[in-house]
């Protein structure tokens, strides 16, 4: 690719993003009021403070469900050109398999799969 097509690219993308930005602003500006100020959470008011620690496992096990999430989106352009690639996509995806099971295993052993 030719620079002037790469700067030509990168101007069109801020341009754009600036427009849509600028066209937001003047046909919804933003009014702040004192409703729309206050913390929103599922139409409730909240009681008492907002801003607490949440237990690390809720951390740690979206985590563990993000790994394996991603995971199904790398097994799906597999499963579509394993016939093509043959033995070397498949010994490739067991592999990828084998490193997600033992990352499975060592949560379990560390006891992060515990809801509780």
């Amino acid at each position: 690719m030719e620079s002037y097509q790469l700067l030509t690219l990168f101007l069109t993308a801020a341009l754009l993003v600036g427009g849509a930005i600028t066209f937001s602003y003047f046909v919804a500006p933003y009014k702040p009021g004192a409703v729309k100020s206050e913390p929103y959470e599922c139409g409730i008011p909240t009681v008492g403070p907002t801003w607490i620690q949440f237990h690390v496992g809720y951390y740690l096990f979206a985590i563990i469900y993000l790994i394996f999430d991603v995971e199904t989106v790398f097994l799906y352009p597999w499963a579509v050109v394993m016939k093509e690639v043959g033995m070397k996509a498949f010994a490739e995806i067991l592999i990828f398999l084998t490193i997600l099971g033992l990352g499975l295993l060592y949560a379990w052993k560390k006891k992060a799969l515990i809801w509780e």
